[in-house]
């Protein structure tokens, strides 16, 4: 299957190593009151003269552009403008061997959660996303560095991650501690922590990966986004099936030169002999009747390079 072929070509070919928002907030400070002047007739002494009025401003005049606010949240090396991470879209890629056979979760479409900083802290500021996209930060030429510049280098750690062949690996791990923000980051060259080689979204995280794809989707739902039917591998014994082929449909030429590939779970009350009929060494379509009466939903989505 996809996620083990790379897993293989991962652990035998490559030495496992260990390697805000520019606040444009523009403070509009109200001129100050003008003091009172008492009334003589009162009785009381009349109060000094007001300041005298500003000299107006010439009709020329241009307003100062907003000084640039540093983040109190962000470390002196963390403070950078989205254009030190917007690099050139890598090449296209053709899919290695068995790469649709994955266990994988997919991205949003074209955008870069790095470019919007509110995207990288959705439980801050609603209504933001968190998007993987095939350049940027999740570009193929990204790094270690890279990840801790646009996240803090506090919320990246380099550790190992469960392989699906049983091993580990060693990998990048973006907000490891916080299950709705979890990302995995695996490299080419593990070593150097750079080269991204896998991208992985599972258990919780709420991560969009490119083509909107994210972890629940139902098989109708993945055929909107795909524009039509795919195909699929059948139930292993862990009640898994995997994506096999896009079937020519969106999702199969995704901007930027990834591949994404996923993983769907049937439905936990399914009985095994129902899915005894829908077993791993055989295809099916996405729109058979058998498979969409079990209920899958995206388990596991992978972006590769």
């Amino acid at each position: 299957m996809y996620r083990r072929w790379i897993e293989a070509a991962l652990l035998a070919g490559l030495a496992l190593g260990t390697a805000g928002t520019l606040s444009a907030q523009q403070r509009q400070l109200s001129a100050p009151g003008q003091p009172s002047i008492m009334n003589e007739e009162d009785g009381a002494t009349p109060a000094p003269p007001p300041p005298p009025a500003k000299p107006a401003r010439s009709r020329g005049q241009t307003t100062a552009p907003p000084v640039f606010e540093h983040d109190p949240d962000l470390d002196a090396a963390d403070q950078f403008a989205p254009s030190q991470l917007q690099g050139p879209l890598p090449a296209a890629v053709a899919t290695p061997t068995g790469g649709e056979h994955t266990h994988t979760r997919a991205a949003a479409r074209g955008t870069d959660a790095v470019m919007e900083p509110g995207a990288i802290a959705r439980q801050t500021r609603p209504g933001k996303q968190q998007v993987v996209a095939c350049s940027g930060v999740f570009g193929r030429d990204s790094s270690h560095v890279k990840l801790a510049m646009a996240f803090q280098s506090r919320n990246v750690a380099f550790t190992q991650v469960d392989a699906s062949s049983g091993g580990k690996v060693m990998a990048s791990v973006v907000f490891a501690k916080d299950p709705k923000r979890r990302l995995e980051v695996w490299w080419s060259k593990p070593a150097n922590r750079s080269d991204t080689h896998l991208i992985v979204i599972n258990g919780q995280s709420d991560w969009i990966a490119p083509g909107e794809v994210h972890l629940g989707l139902t098989l109708a739902e993945l055929e909107q986004l795909n524009g039509k039917p795919f195909k699929l591998l059948g139930f292993d014994k862990d009640h898994v099936a995997t994506l096999s082929d896009w079937n020519g449909g969106r999702l199969s030429a995704l901007a930027g030169g990834c591949k994404v590939g996923i993983s769907l779970r049937a439905d936990p009350k399914t009985p095994a002999s129902v899915l005894s009929d829908l077993p791993a060494d055989r295809a099916f379509t996405s729109a058979d009747t058998a498979l969409r009466a079990v209920n899958p939903t995206v388990s596991e989505i992978l972006v590769g390079y």
